[in-house]
């Protein structure tokens, strides 16, 4: 068992960690899943400046991806959506209506100019042998910009997700020379659809965005929606409307979809219900109004790490200084070998070294003469004469030796020491020359196409509860028991919403707080009905009269409910040798007891008023104010009316008894 156990242990952890590292969750240093990789290494291999249809780019991208070719053509279509590295050519589907891309025969792509630019060289990218072994494929490349913030990402793993939400171009670049600077920079998603998005819970991307839609109200007959929340196509805003209208929510006549490359969606209203009226339902019953919970989880140095947005921006702040360092200091090696093999060159020539090989009768000796030859201009030379060098020297043909131009080569050499010297100003200045780098990638992004699509506003999140329409007629059958908005005999109690609570007061002196009913039993002696928000209960003083069943004393007690847990029956009497007599809700009123007559008793009436009475809690015991056996109950309401700056009462007839 022990074995079995480990081995299971064992075999879910390789599981975990390939499905991690190898599939759902993006790199850091380049922002690409595995998949995304094979994908732009693919068209890299293929580039010859021309389109290729995307089922070669996929056929390709097997080689280096051991799974199907549907999810590389998956994650070819969406990272060519991107508009960031690949160029289309066909249908590639529309996010905004959800319209899939044509089949990969139909559609080509090529790679653009900017993807070469940032992401594009072999020298300094490491590779491993790919899973057959037959070809090598990049670990990551050596990316100058963090393209995760850019395109955004999800991926869904063993224990884990990501989500990260995609950032414009130009305002990354414009963050990534701040930071270089020292100076403070602020980074919001940006959305391809567009709409609104308040930021105030983003939390440097560990929090969450609202987003909204982009309404038209102009017509107030009708709402145009022009822009979507992210993720949310027109076939899903168009359902969420339908249901929310069957649902009641909203008063609509019709909708229609005319979204193609813009989004519009028109809504027209009911009669007598105008945009004003049912915006905040929008928002609160559709998809009109969407709320994303971010977790930036990416690979960082092999392990799965959550990092902030402004953490991944200046890692890729100080890597672009690393990585350009790196073309630099290779770019000036090649000049140096280049510069090594024009010096050898000329001086191979001009000094006739190429004279002592003539009578040389072996390889061996043919060399010694060459090396030997260069000894007097070793001061001349940028490194040692190795065999490499002598055996490109020997290739010159008799034919360029003859017509060896001095003068241009000495040109030559001057314009590789001109660049050698414009090299080393760079290293010297690896700050300023990574801030013109940025300049210089956003001219290639261009203003107009990657402008920032989504507005930041601040709004109030909807709640559905205070847009909700009490509509819902509850009635109540005294003959079976029953409340609800689905009772159809009775009489008629109050308008309710669904999300409405409602307060029930039993004869038996319980009372109890449940979620507007369709139909529930509630007993045959109900004494009151209301709503149970906080705000309406703080509004109502409830008067009991109870009484003693032995001794048939009277009690008044006045309270508020002002707590209590959903369907939970709580008393509203004493628990035991107590009934209720009479529930009011008169703020004030005269209560006329009528006693029975027996000998000796000469008061046969007495007043009692609401208003000399405290309210306490709910728990609190009633006051007893009759002892005597009781022969009739009557109740008058108490309004107070001023006149000139003198109150008196006035008593008008409430309930009787």
């Amino acid at each position: 068992m022990a074995q079995a156990q480990s081995v299971f242990k064992q075999n879910f952890l390789e599981y975990a960690s390939y499905v991690i590292k190898e599939r759902a969750i993006p790199d850091l240093m380049d922002g690409f899943k595995p998949v995304q990789r094979r994908i732009i290494h693919s068209l890299f291999e293929m580039d010859d400046g021309k389109f290729h249809k995307v089922a070669n780019v996929v056929g390709w991208s097997m080689r280096y991806h051991p799974h199907g070719d549907a999810s590389i053509y998956e994650a070819l279509v969406n990272l060519a959506n991107c508009d960031l590295f690949i160029e289309r050519q066909g249908n590639f589907g529309n996010f905004m209506t959800g319209d899939s891309a044509a089949a990969a025969r139909y559609i080509e792509c090529r790679l653009l100019p900017f993807a070469k630019k940032v992401l594009y060289n072999p020298e300094l990218t490491e590779f491993v042998d790919s899973y057959d072994g037959r070809n090598k494929e990049p670990v990551f490349f050596p990316a100058k910009i963090p393209v995760v913030l850019i395109q955004g990402v999800t991926g869904i793993a063993v224990g884990m997700s990501t989500i990260l939400l995609p950032h414009n171009a130009l305002e990354v670049l414009d963050a990534m020379a701040a930071c270089l600077k020292g100076e403070s920079f602020i980074l919001y998603p940006d959305f391809p659809g567009g709409g609104i998005v308040d930021v105030k819970d983003y939390q440097n991307g560990r929090g969450t965005v609202s987003i909204r839609a982009k309404l038209n109200t102009s017509d107030p007959k009708k709402i145009i929606i022009e822009e979507l929340p992210y993720g949310t196509t027109s076939e899903m805003m168009i359902h969420s409307v339908e249901d929310a209208a069957k649902k009641g929510k909203l008063k609509i006549s019709s909708i229609n979809d005319y979204t193609s490359d813009r989004v519009n969606i028109e809504i027209n209203l009911a009669r007598n219900t105008y945009a004003e009226d049912i915006i905040d339902a929008l928002y609160a019953y559709t998809v009109c109004e969407t709320k994303i919970s971010v977790n930036p989880l990416v690979i960082r140095d092999n392990l799965p790490t959550i990092m902030g947005i402004s953490e991944i921006l200046e890692f890729h702040s100080h890597h672009l200084i690393e990585v350009l360092k790196a073309e630099l200091e290779l770019e000036k090696g090649h000049l140096i070998d280049r510069l090594h093999a024009r010096t050898l060159e000329r001086i191979f020539i001009e000094e006739r070294i190429y004279k002592r090989i003539e009578q040389k009768k072996s390889a061996d000796e043919v060399n010694k003469a060459v090396v030997s030859g260069f000894k007097p201009f070793s001061e001349q030379l940028f490194r040692p004469i190795d065999d490499e060098d002598v055996e490109r020297l020997l290739k010159i043909p008799i034919r360029r030796i003859s017509l060896f131009d001095i003068e241009k080569n000495r040109e030559e050499i001057e314009g590789i020491n001109s660049q050698l010297h414009e090299i080393e100003k760079k290293l010297a200045n690896l700050v300023a020359y990574a801030l013109d780098y940025i300049q210089e990638l956003k001219k290639m992004l261009g203003t107009e196409l990657h402008k920032r699509k989504t507005k930041v506003n601040s709004f109030e999140t909807i709640a559905i509860k205070e847009v909700a329409e009490r509509n819902l007629s509850v009635k109540y059958d005294p003959s079976n028991g029953y409340l609800g908005y689905g009772v159809k005999t009775g009489s008629q109690m109050l308008e309710v919403s669904t999300f409405d609570r409602v307060l029930v007061i039993r004869k038996d002196g319980t009372y109890q707080v449940i979620d507007a009913p369709e139909k529930e039993f509630v007993g045959k002696g109900l004494l009151f009905c209301g709503y149970a928000d906080k705000s309406e209960l703080a509004k109502v003083t409830f008067t009991l009269l109870y009484q003693e069943k032995t001794y048939k004393y009277l009690f008044l007690k006045r309270c508020q409910i002002s707590s209590y847990t959903l369907k939970k029956v709580y008393p509203l009497v004493p628990e035991g040798n107590y009934k209720l007599v009479k529930l009011s809700t008169l703020p004030n009123a005269e209560l006329t007891v009528t006693y029975k007559p027996k000998p000796g008793l000469r008061i046969l009436e007495e007043k009692f008023y609401f208003s000399d009475y405290l309210t306490k809690g709910v728990k609190a015991n009633g006051v007893r104010i009759v002892v005597k056996d009781i022969a009739t109950i009557r109740l008058r309401g108490v309004k107070e009316i001023v006149h000139e700056n003198k109150s008196e009462p006035t008593l008008f007839d409430e309930e009787k008894e």
